[in-house]
């Protein structure tokens, strides 16, 4: 799959809301929000770029931790992912290059395909204050492509759909600012807001299939 056509994302990320609320997760989930192409109405979505906000796992079953190690050569299980979804779920335990087990990585497997053009976003910290935190960041390194798009719809919060946000989502009633205008709106000068959307659009451009991208602040 290249793309989708606007209808089809919609259905998608409604699929991956009703995941999210009937399912049990490798950690807690407090918010879902979409952004980019598919919170700007267009038709087709050439990716789909969905951000979750995720609890840290504090306390679990570390006691388990042994028995994944072992079973899977996987540390920190019942310490960063709970360990009663990694028993029902082994299948999507992930790791990290040290062998820790990654929660971002462990979402995407659950509720991604490898195929599927989407992009999955994760972090402790709410959309908005992570969008602010990550454009001061890389406006400070000139490192753009850590930029995530503000022109964001929440559509899932800590247990409560918005049936109204999935309307207006599915009808592209959404409006927003271009992204540079909507750059500068959050303190870039124009000329860094220009080339910033410019590197966005090439990362796009060489993304494939699923990805995630998983951040704590």
């Amino acid at each position: 799959m290249e793309q989708w056509d606007r209808e089809a994302a919609v259905d998608r990320v409604e699929r991956l809301v009703e995941t999210v609320e009937d399912e049990q997760m490798p950690v807690p989930v407090r918010e879902i929000w979409v952004y980019g192409d598919v919170a700007l109405g267009l038709d087709p979505v050439e990716r789909l770029d969905i951000y979750l906000t995720k609890d840290i796992l504090l306390h679990d079953d570390a006691d388990r931790e042994a028995h994944f190690r072992e079973e899977y050569g996987i540390e920190s299980v019942g310490k960063t992912v709970r360990a009663e979804w990694a028993e029902t779920h082994p299948e999507y335990l992930r790791a990290t290059a040290g062998g820790h087990a990654a929660p971002e990585k462990c979402l995407a497997a659950h509720l991604l395909e490898d195929d599927e053009p989407i992009h999955l976003e994760v972090c402790n910290a709410s959309f908005e204050d992570n969008v602010r935190q990550r454009l001061q960041g890389a406006l400070a390194r000139e490192n753009y492509g850590e930029i995530i798009d503000p022109r964001g719809v929440c559509l899932w919060m800590e247990g409560t759909r918005s049936s109204e946000a999935v309307e207006k989502l599915r009808a592209g009633e959404f409006v927003f600012p271009t992204l540079p205008e909507a750059l500068e709106m959050l303190g870039a000068d124009a000329d860094t807001a220009e080339e910033a959307a410019d590197v966005l659009a090439g990362s796009r451009k060489q993304q494939v299939g699923s990805s995630v991208r998983g951040d704590v602040i």
